[in-house]
């Protein structure tokens, strides 16, 4: 069997396969050939000459980059096995977000498994997670790789949103959500929950929402989250609504504009109540598109690698956990790979 390292290893650009001469999700600078796991900035880039990857991605790529994002791109389905240069790859959902999946590396008996970014949890905007049989090595990402954080249900961070929307019918609640996933995902869940308003989006998400409701995620009536007239009676009309918009967006005067708001932030990080005191956000919701830790280890066990490779975070307590369970594991020191995006 191949080694490894040989099949796949880190560089200043991302990871490599030297046999099929293509990288994962590189995002420090152009490359002749990537194969990207999903969407968000962290992982995908434009400016590549072939970019492979599942339709879903290379939509959302085409809507945040433009159409000529790459100089060519191949759509791959889930379970779809394609030859680059010899070496076999296939993708399978990870849950992470719309697109998302692990990229499957096999090569002389060797299969790798990339996961990218996952969560273990059902989220009603992309599939789930599914472990990849037989896996000898498996790069897992650890952005929340401390016993300290285990996530409450998602149900759970709604049900506060709306029970706060319901006890504050004259306040704004203004929610940021990172606008790749997280912002489609709050949306479809408070749909879920009987929310059935018009639901104001910040502009930066309108493209995308377009993207999920493409892909037959149906999200429901949005509305623009601006107005020509910016008098005090013209914005009374978000009064009592709820507003989705990329968590920068309410750090500067644009959230003033709304009566009375309610600073909501969607994340895994919103766990960590100095976090959220920093952001000055009112109504923390512990909703994360990662894995935390139980489903981090859940998920090892379940897969079984002969070797563990760790990225994206907390790689050294995942690493110790690993040992202590008698697994190899490894920590790859990946750069250039955004860890606020919980």
């Amino acid at each position: 069997m191949l080694r490894p390292d040989l099949l796949l290893h880190p560089t200043p650009k991302g990871l490599y396969c030297p046999p099929g001469d293509f990288y994962l999700d590189p995002v420090r600078g152009a490359v002749d050939r990537a194969v990207i796991s999903h969407g968000h900035s962290d992982h995908a880039r434009g400016g590549h000459g072939k970019v492979l990857a599942h339709p879903h991605t290379l939509s959302i790529m085409a809507a945040r980059y433009g159409d000529s994002f790459a100089k060519q791109t191949q759509a791959v389905e889930y379970g779809e096995a394609i030859e680059i240069n010899g070496v076999t790859v296939w993708l399978s959902p990870t849950g992470h977000i719309l697109g998302s999946s692990q990229v499957v590396v096999e090569h002389k008996g060797l299969r790798m498994v990339f996961t990218g970014d996952y969560k273990r949890r059902w989220d009603p905007t992309c599939p789930q997670f599914e472990p990849v049989e037989n896996t000898h090595v498996f790069i897992s990402e650890a952005t929340f790789g401390l016993p300290v954080f285990r996530h409450p249900p998602t149900e759970h961070e709604i049900d506060r949103l709306m029970r706060s929307v319901a006890d504050n019918p004259d306040r704004t609640h203004c929610i940021g959500a990172y606008s790749l996933g997280k912002a489609q995902r709050v949306i479809k869940h408070l749909r879920m929950a009987g929310h059935d308003r018009p639901i104001y989006i910040h502009g930066s998400l309108e493209k995308l929402c377009k993207v999920y409701e493409a892909a037959g995620v149906s999200l429901g009536e949005l509305r623009p989250a601006t107005l020509d007239d910016m008098s005090k009676s013209a914005r009374e009309v978000f009064r009592g609504e709820i507003i989705v918009a990329p968590p920068g967006a309410f750090e500067g005067k644009w959230a003033q504009r709304f009566p009375d708001p309610v600073i909501g932030f969607a994340s895994g990080w919103m766990s960590v109540k100095q976090r959220a005191k920093q952001r000055g956000v009112e109504l923390p919701l512990v909703i994360s598109d990662h894995a935390d830790w139980d489903e981090l280890t859940d998920t090892v066990r379940e897969v079984d690698p002969q070797e563990l490779w760790i990225t994206y975070g907390r790689e050294d307590a995942l690493v110790r956990w690993a040992e202590l369970e008698g697994r190899r594991a490894k920590p790859l020191r990946m750069v250039g790979y955004e860890e606020e995006m919980g």
